[in-house]
């Protein structure tokens, strides 16, 4: 049992989690024996499963760089993750010091470490709240409560690798419309989203492993992923496997991309008209 703003908080170290898994698999430490079983047996299945985590952190700061080069300055990251530096934060205000981010996870060890790390340039702000991505009032209410974005101008909404954890019981483009809907003309969308397009069979066993362990996980069709970005405008190059995404923006490695199936994850960022 942890404490978080000083009340006990039930961590629910016997089975795994999103953000420990993915932590695990980019090599972090904070993990339980929950997590790094369900990334073991991920792994087993599929080797290049660390890959993908990977693609996607810099992918999201490649989209974070774009985005406040565009002269965004208001960020809404949902599904944060355990922090791993530089963050949202770090490279947006490495731009406009002056952006302001607000991280939202359901996970308490995220948000105990965000609150200790994820510490502002002084001249913008972040913020951190506590919620489940499929809970959209409570999302929408807790930021126009908190003051730290201001709704009536664009921001830029990172859903970076987490829809995949939203089956389609729960409809995950009515909560990305809903989402975007409460932003104004202006504002974009950077999103990510695991694939089963190029090894069908063994993402649907990383699939059916995660479930059996209560994670629900469901990779999509190119198809599927293009309807998140409905109505909206998509800039160049369009949707793309991650790494093919505005690769100028990050920071060069001399080495090859990861080919298409290794990474299996889908990217882009789009502007609401």
């Amino acid at each position: 049992m942890a404490e978080m703003d000083g009340l006990p908080v039930n961590l629910n170290t016997d089975r795994p989690h999103p953000a420990r898994v993915y932590d695990y698999l980019l090599g972090g430490k904070d993990n339980f024996a929950a997590d790094r079983e369900a990334a073991q047996r991920g792994l087993q299945a599929n080797p290049d499963s660390r890959i993908p985590p990977r693609e996607n952190r810099l992918f999201l700061r490649r989209a974070v760089r774009f985005l406040a080069e565009q002269g965004i300055d208001q960020f809404l990251d949902i599904g944060t993750g355990i922090p791993s530096a530089p963050n949202v934060h770090h490279v947006a205000q490495s731009v406009n010091p002056r952006a302001r981010i607000v991280y939202v996870d359901n996970d308490p060890i995220v948000l105990t470490h965000a609150r200790a790390l994820l510490t502002s340039h002084p001249d913008g702000k972040t913020d951190y709240l506590d919620a489940d991505l499929r809970d959209v009032d409570t999302i929408l209410d807790a930021v126009k409560a908190s003051g730290t974005l201001d709704l009536d101008r664009p921001v830029g909404l990172l859903l970076i690798a987490i829809l995949h954890f939203v089956g389609d019981e729960h409809d995950p483009w009515t909560i990305v419309d809903r989402l975007l809907a409460a932003l104004p003309s202006g504002s974009y969308l950077a999103l990510s989203h695991l694939t089963g397009d190029f090894r069908p069979e063994a993402w649907a066993q990383v699939a059916e492993i995660y479930r059996k362990q209560g994670v629900t996980m469901q990779v999509r069709s190119r198809a599927g992923i293009e309807r998140f970005f409905t109505g909206l405008e998509l800039v160049d190059p369009g949707l793309q496997v991650v790494p093919a995404w505005r690769p100028e923006l990050g920071e060069p490695t001399g080495e090859a991309p990861p080919e298409d199936a290794r990474v299996s994850v889908y990217g882009g960022v789009a502007r609401k008209p």
